[in-house]
């Protein structure tokens, strides 16, 4: 009997319909933020903080519905209002006015954020955290150190690659800029980005020399720079701090797995990782010759350090696109 009359009361007080309001115009707040909030860049950690103070609301909410009452003459606690006649008949409506105004509020900041990312995503608006690595110039005086040059830029590229907040351009798409002059705000532009990264690379026996600078394209203006002189055994530390400093200039947020996998080394053997790289340059030229040339580079990396997972995926990758080359050009059987 006691919680029968529980129950009446809670619907005597309108608990139920402050509940049923503010669990819409909540749903409806919420909504609203999670359409206009990222349009501004604006953390997700903010949304959830939002979501969960408007979670910890509804029992406050519920609280105050059952102590006070809403009448003419202002907010009173409960037991005053029910001598009130007139009470009783000005609240009845109160909740539908906060259903409607939620509502309202949801659908208008629903078109707000459309209408928003809308003018966002023109051409003319691009993130702030967009990149793209050029192609390295070779300045060693052995042309045929070509490959090492590509190789820096290919591991700056899939390093930075796995930080999630950065939008970065593939290699491929970078690759007809590479050895001609170059306006950096008609390049940023063409591949829809704000920043571009370019460099040079120097290698002379087991010494290397890499030459970096990150520009705002759009603005021209040097955001970072940097030169290191390293020794070939050390290029990896060389490629995880350019990374990290790419993503401390464009103010990127990094988890700790990012910043674990930035640091890898895949290899603790020089001469395994220049024959790899080898092994890519000419997988990247795409015809039979060369991939038959980058499988005997891979299976030389494989050989000097038989831990090479990098070695034997691009092992894998050459014996495929070999495949599929020779098949396509043959209409049946593969090469030999």
């Amino acid at each position: 009997m006691k919680i029968e009359n529980f129950f009446s009361e809670l619907k005597r007080r309108n608990v139920y319909k402050v509940a049923v309001a503010y669990i819409v115009a909540g749903w409806a707040l919420s909504q609203g933020i999670a359409q206009v909030f990222p349009v501004f860049d604006i953390p997700n950690w903010a949304i959830r903080l939002i979501v969960i103070l408007i979670i910890i609301g509804l029992p406050i909410a519920l609280v105050l519905a059952w102590s006070f009452e809403i009448t003419p003459q202002g907010i009173k606690r409960t037991e005053t209002a029910d001598a009130m006649p007139e009470a009783t008949r000005k609240k009845k409506h109160v909740w539908i006015y906060v259903v409607v105004i939620g509502a309202v509020l949801s659908i208008g900041l629903f078109f707000l954020g459309r209408f928003t990312a809308l003018n966002t995503a023109s051409p003319a608006r691009t993130s702030n955290k967009s990149i793209a690595v050029l192609p390295f110039a070779n300045l060693s005086r052995d042309p045929d150190n070509e490959y090492f040059a590509a190789g820096i830029q290919d591991e700056i590229i899939s390093r930075i690659a796995q930080i999630s907040d950065l939008k970065v351009v593939s290699c491929s798409s970078t690759q007809r800029y590479k050895g001609i002059a170059r306006n950096l705000r008609q390049v940023a532009s063409e591949l829809g980005v704000t920043n571009v990264l370019e460099g040079s690379v120097q290698k002379s026996n087991d010494q290397v020399h890499v030459n970096v600078q990150l520009v705002n394209a759009l603005t021209d203006t040097h955001l970072w720079a940097n030169i290191y002189d390293r020794k070939l055994v050390d290029v990896f530390g060389v490629e995880s701090e350019i990374a990290k400093n790419i993503a401390e200039a464009l103010q990127a947020r990094l988890t700790g797995s990012e910043k674990s996998s930035i640091a890898k080394t895949p290899t603790v053997n020089p001469e395994a990782y220049e024959l790899y790289l080898k092994g890519r340059f000419f997988w990247n030229k795409r015809t039979g010759e060369d991939l038959r040339k980058a499988i005997d580079y891979f299976k030389q990396a494989t050989t000097k350090d038989p831990d090479y997972a990098l070695a034997y995926a691009g092992l894998a990758d050459s014996y495929l696109l070999l495949w599929l080359t020779c098949y396509h050009r043959t209409r049946s059987r593969p090469c030999d």
